[in-house]
């Protein structure tokens, strides 16, 4: 079939080509249409009940994590020339397009009554710019005799000061989103130079957007560097400019069809699709190298070009394309999983694996049809006498030192099965980061002086509607709830209805202090005309802040709170700590308490994704061993191909255990996907030894020495670029993509080890010849 196949490709090559052509014009268009995706909260499946509660919460009270923090400790702060630059801070910050509400010291506000009109009216505190230092400290005396803004505003022990930026939902989650970051950093950066002040930036919108550019200009150039290394690797391998251009001509139309499928899908670009790219080049290559290898060899015996051509195909067809599968079932089990964004990943680059079969098919045969035959210096890397001495040697290493390899081998797993042990699985929100970097820096600076910046809110459901108008009873459990939270080493001071009502009550008795206390119901009566909105004005700021936490049917009451970046592992005890003093304080038969918010979802997704890549794993394993099975209808011989593919994958994880690398997305996507590449090597093994086995008389050990010669070769130079095209990712300065670089190249060092050395052994012993 498969020379059938060979003679079809050969003679009708210019419509191959016409073929191949037509699909990268329309993948082409298809392509220049892609664009980014923004949504953060896709690593969770819809069904979710974490999903649901938050898209609860955002419909009726909005977009959380929103918020960009910008912190300082400097003893200039109420230094009048010093403040004043702040407030000038303040206003540029404020004209910053997409920019909404700014929270700041010099915007500080407090409400003074109108007795005439029975409202509170909002007031500035501060009235910059100040001239002299007397009227600063005048202000700064009012300012922190309100207890509402320390910790929110300021940290008196820790001498810190904050600004809070919202900024607007729908550019923050849009392709703007780079240009708003850069604008509110430009005015930052302006600020520190003139005051030679240092600034702290945090808050989610902020480091997802560093985080994702960062991201997607290291992509852009791994795939860059791929290519290129790619280049000189194939240069290196086959002395020849035509074969290099060949090959990179057909992992580009890889690259285009993988983009264009996206678009065809309907899917964007996120996060984990932008490294599909880059690894069709590095997964490509080897494709093109099986071909033009079986070329080169076939051409040596045939001296005839037509016949070579054919024989590569009807040689090397069938040992590509299940190479393909295998790889592809390494990514397309990610589909399987209920995460929208592993099944984006999966598909498409499944989906790819595959094309790239067959644009080598019918693309490589037809041009080299065309180019001149192969010269002498072309093929001349088939004597590489290097090669042949290792290959001596690992021949030697199977026939007369079995026991020697069975022993390396034991104690490898052991020592690795003692790692997998240790290995933990935790996600931070700033997991990839290394610790100097100035976003690790910056949140850890908040953590420290404000307790965090990442958004948990706790939604207060009563049963019926105005529960929360009826009596002050639920506002004291409130704040006793909110003081629970306080004093917690992971949580900051929480905002609520109850905070908001303590300020109003502070006012309405002139400032008193020891007024900061949930108001009695006596006090609501008094204060009740002044907590109505008035019809000349509704939108009164003084009352902003209540109506952003409670619904218009006094209902559902929010309380928002920032929290540090505490990890995955440690976040589900937390949160059942949480809800179990919430449950111990309010009356779960009149209330249902809910703990939501962008940090819930962004750590649940973490853990989301883990769940359903170690589901892969496994999906992985059952669809190569069935592959195998069809290809090699011998359970002996499946047992052999999987047994060298299975301890690369635990000596990975042993070596991750020993070394303290954490189950995180980016190393746990690590291991189906080396399966399947590593797999790779084991089918083409496998496939030449069944196709060798009748020339030597179905005598093992002779087929098994011819095997090793004729594949050993191939087999040693794609592991070279597989490994070379995975290492460029340990350049990485993200702590993710850096260990899916070195754990997948150290998967398939073990993998190849294993298959020209584990593999022969296992089919010495357990396959026995025919007579």
């Amino acid at each position: 079939m498969w020379y059938k196949l060979g003679q079809y490709i050969v003679k009708n090559r210019v419509v191959c080509l016409f073929f191949l052509a037509v699909v990268n014009v329309l993948m082409i268009w298809k392509a220049s249409k892609i664009t980014l995706s923004y949504d953060f909260t896709r690593a969770i499946p819809t069904d979710n009940a974490k999903y649901i509660d938050y898209q609860k919460f955002l419909k009726k009270f909005g977009a959380d994590g929103s918020v960009v923090v910008v912190g300082m400790n400097d003893e200039r702060f109420f230094d009048y020339r010093f403040f004043n630059k702040v407030d000038a801070l303040h206003r540029s910050l404020k004209k910053v397009k997409d920019v909404e509400e700014i929270l700041s010291v010099p915007a500080a506000l407090k409400l003074e009554k109108d007795t005439i009109n029975q409202q509170f009216v909002a007031a500035k505190i501060f009235h910059s710019p100040y001239s002299s230092q007397q009227n600063l400290d005048s202000d700064r005396h009012v300012f922190t005799n309100l207890p509402f803004y320390h910790g929110i505003l300021y940290n008196k022990d820790m001498g810190a000061y904050l600004l809070a930026i919202t900024v607007n939902k729908d550019t923050i989650n849009s392709k703007s989103r780079s240009r708003l970051i850069n604008d509110i950093s430009t005015v930052l950066e302006q600020f520190e130079k003139e005051t030679g002040a240092q600034l702290h930036v945090s808050g989610l919108p902020y480091i997802r957007t560093i985080i994702g550019d960062k991201l997607k200009k290291e992509m852009n150039w791994f795939l860059i560097g791929s290519f290129i290394l790619s280049a000189i690797t194939l240069l290196l391998f086959f002395r020849s400019l035509s074969a290099m251009l060949l090959s990179l001509v057909v992992v580009g139309m890889g690259v285009v069809w993988s983009m264009g499928t996206m678009v065809l899908l309907g899917y964007k670009i996120t996060l984990l699709t932008a490294m599909i790219p880059p690894l069709i080049v590095v997964i490509g290559v080897p494709n093109c190298i099986y071909f033009l290898n079986k070329y080169h060899v076939a051409f040596r015996e045939t001296n005839d070009k037509t016949k070579a051509l054919i024989t590569m195909v009807g040689r090397m067809g069938i040992v590509t394309l299940f190479c393909n599968i295998a790889a592809a079932i390494g990514f397309i089990v990610f589909a399987f999983t209920h995460s929208q964004l592993l099944k984006e990943f999966g598909l498409v680059s499944g989906i790819n694996i595959m094309a790239l079969f067959f644009i080598s098919l019918f693309f490589i045969p037809p041009v080299l049809s065309y180019l001149p035959t192969p010269s002498a210096i072309h093929v001349k890397y088939l004597d590489n006498k290097l090669l042949e001495r290792i290959l001596v040697q690992v021949e030697r290493w199977v026939f007369q030192h079995t026991k020697t390899v069975w022993t390396i081998t034991i104690i490898a797993c052991v020592v690795s099965a003692a790692g997998i042990f240790k290995l933990k699985g935790e996600g931070f929100i700033v997991d990839d980061l290394p610790k100097q970097d100035k976003i690790y820096v910056d949140l850890k600076w908040f953590e420290q002086n404000f307790k965090g910046v990442m958004p948990l809110e706790i939604v207060i459901e009563a049963r019926k509607k105005l529960w929360f108008k009826r009596s002050t009873k639920p506002l004291k459990t409130m704040d006793e709830f909110s003081a629970y939270l306080f004093s917690k080493n992971e949580t900051a001071k929480p905002i609520s209805l109850a905070e908001g009502l303590k300020f109003a009550k502070q006012s309405f008795f002139d400032g008193d202090t020891l007024s900061y206390d949930v108001p009695t119901d006596i006090d609501m009566a008094m204060m009740g005309g002044y907590l109505k909105p008035k019809n000349k004005n509704p939108h009164n700021n003084a009352l902003k802040l209540l109506s952003n936490f409670i619904d218009t049917t006094y209902q559902t009451a929010r309380i928002s709170v920032n929290m540090k970046d505490i990890g995955s592992a440690r976040l589900p005890s937390f949160l059942n700590d949480v809800q179990q003093k919430a449950n111990q304080l309010f009356d779960t038969a009149n209330y249902k308490i809910t703990l939501t918010g962008s940090s819930v979802t962004f750590l649940e997704g973490s853990s989301f994704i883990i769940n359903g890549l170690k589901e892969s794993i496994i999906w992985a394993f059952v669809l190569i061993a069935l592959c195998m099975l069809f290809l090699f209808p011998s359970i002996k011989i499946v047992l052999c191909s999987l047994i060298p593919n299975v301890i690369p994958l635990i000596i990975t994880a042993g070596v991750m255990g020993w070394l303290g690398v954490a189950l995180r997305p980016s190393t746990v996507l690590v291991f189906s996907v080396a399966l399947g590449i590593v797999i790779d090597v084991t089918i083409r093994f496998l496939i030449n030894y069944k196709q060798e086995l009748p020339h030597y008389n179905f005598r093992v050990a002779n087929t098994l020495v011819a095997t090793i010669k004729h594949t050993g070769i191939s087999i040693i130079y794609t592991s070279l670029v597989l490994i070379a095209g995975f290492i460029i990712f340990c350049f990485s300065s993200f702590g993710g993509t850096n260990a899916l670089g070195w754990l997948t190249s150290l998967t398939l060092i073990m993998g190849t080890l294993t298959n020209l050395l584990l593999l022969p052994v296992l089919m010495k012993w357990l396959l026995k010849d025919k007579s």
